[in-house]
């Protein structure tokens, strides 16, 4: 009976192990797509697509194996979408600053991001900031993905007469990102595993097969350099209120996305105790983006797969974060992946991420207004910092104006105080 009971032991065990390591293979391909999505929208800053691919697999191989050891969970982590597009396209391209002194940013934020884990303040300011503008910026960083994946497809173009336009049908780049879309959305309907993964190869055949694949673009080794692992943050433009600025909605994303996703993962894990170690594990992780050169980190939505695929310890974690170590081993062919593979992914999280609109009370108009306003405004004015800047700002007039100043907070109106004086300079020509 002893040897029956030692042997049903190490199957079980076996077994485990077996079901853990599946599932961290299944969850490394549902979010390996982040590599040359994040790379691409990294190399908008003038930074080289293969440094950019690094410093994605780099920061997703150190935030997931922190996530195994420290929280010992089946999570992994990603540089966060959306985040992304903070940082390039209001960060660094509308702040005006060079990549470096957007990495400052991410460090200031990140260290805000971190003393809210170990601390109260965390709490403090999510009490602080209204649901529903916490809602419209996601709603709003949805919208502007789906405006730069309709960009980079060539759906969408500058009109003559008008702002923007419908692209050229009988563009074969748009034919293939048309093509590619369609399978992204059928495979994404259908819940097929790694449809990210999928919709990336289907699209760069189809554009091997129209004539528009450049494989010049591929290395032909990988060639990792310290120089690519290792990013030092300037602080040259710290004495600027736009530095400043920038800082306020990154730390905002951080904290609650982080919150956001990380109470539904552990609730489907039936794990909510270990929220505090999961929160500051990814703090750190994000933390670590300032040194590597990319966007902050974040717990990936994808970590659903990883649950329902039998996930359930660190073991997870670990297997996808070796993975993505090994990544860099097929750069030469990643570069090789065309916008046109990439825009669909961008337009399907654009759409998941303006769900949240459902959370905005629309029958309260007090909440409404100012939330619509960062919908609206953060796409089109291609700025994330300045679409919350009129939400933020009308927010407290409109509350005021219906005698209900009661539900106004300090910290609100510091911020709307600070997004007032940085309009102010601009119309100064500050």
């Amino acid at each position: 009976m002893p040897y029956k009971q030692a042997g049903s032991k190490l199957h079980t065990a076996a077994k485990s192990w077996r079901t853990e390591i599946t599932a961290g293979v299944i969850g490394y391909l549902t979010t390996v797509y982040i590599v040359a999505v994040n790379g691409s929208i990294l190399s908008e800053t003038g930074m080289p697509l293969e440094s950019g691919m690094i410093a994605t697999i780099i920061a997703s191989f150190i935030g997931t194996i922190l996530m195994g050891l420290i929280a010992r969970l089946p999570l992994i982590i990603i540089p966060g979408m959306g985040i992304n597009a903070l940082f390039v396209y209001s960060i660094v391209e509308g702040a005006g600053m060079t990549l470096q002194e957007g990495l400052a940013v991410i460090l200031i934020a990140s260290i805000l991001f971190l003393i809210t884990s170990f601390s109260r303040l965390g709490t403090l300011l999510r009490r602080a900031i209204p649901e529903s503008l916490k809602h419209a910026i996601t709603v709003g960083l949805g919208f502007f993905l789906i405006l730069i994946g309709l960009e980079k497809s060539g759906l969408v173009v500058s009109g003559e007469h008008t702002l923007i336009a419908i692209g050229d049908f009988s563009s074969p780049e748009v034919i293939v990102s048309l093509l590619t879309l369609f399978i992204a959305i059928f495979l994404f309907i259908k819940n097929i595993p790694a449809n990210f993964l999928i919709t990336m190869i289907s699209g760069t055949i189809l554009a091997s097969v129209f004539g528009i694949l450049d494989a010049g673009t591929a290395t032909s080794a990988v060639d990792v350099k310290l120089g690519d692992m290792i990013w030092m943050p300037s602080f040259s433009a710290i004495g600027e209120l736009s530095f400043w600025l920038a800082i306020f909605p990154l730390t905002i994303i951080l904290i609650f996305e982080n919150m956001g996703l990380l109470n539904g993962q552990l609730h489907m894990l039936q794990n909510d105790s270990n929220f505090k170690t999961a929160y500051k594990t990814t703090a750190i992780s994000a933390l670590t983006c300032a040194f590597l050169g990319t966007s902050p980190t974040v717990t990936a939505a994808e970590n659903t797969a990883v649950i329902t695929s039998g996930g359930r310890s660190g073991k997870s974690a670990l297997t996808a974060g070796l993975l993505f170590l090994a990544t860099i081993f097929i750069i030469p062919w990643i570069s090789m992946i065309p916008a046109t593979a990439i825009s669909p992914i961008l337009i399907i999280v654009g759409v998941l991420m303006a769900q949240n609109i459902r959370h905005v009370p629309l029958d309260d108009l007090s909440e409404a207004l100012p939330a619509f306003l960062i919908v609206v405004m953060i796409p089109f004015t291609y700025s994330i910092a300045d679409g919350m800047a009129f939400g933020f700002i009308a927010y407290p007039i409109v509350k005021i104006a219906l005698g209900r100043q009661k539900e106004l907070t300090g910290v609100l109106m510091a911020v709307s105080a600070l997004f007032i004086v940085d309009f102010i300079m601009k119309i100064a020509g500050i």
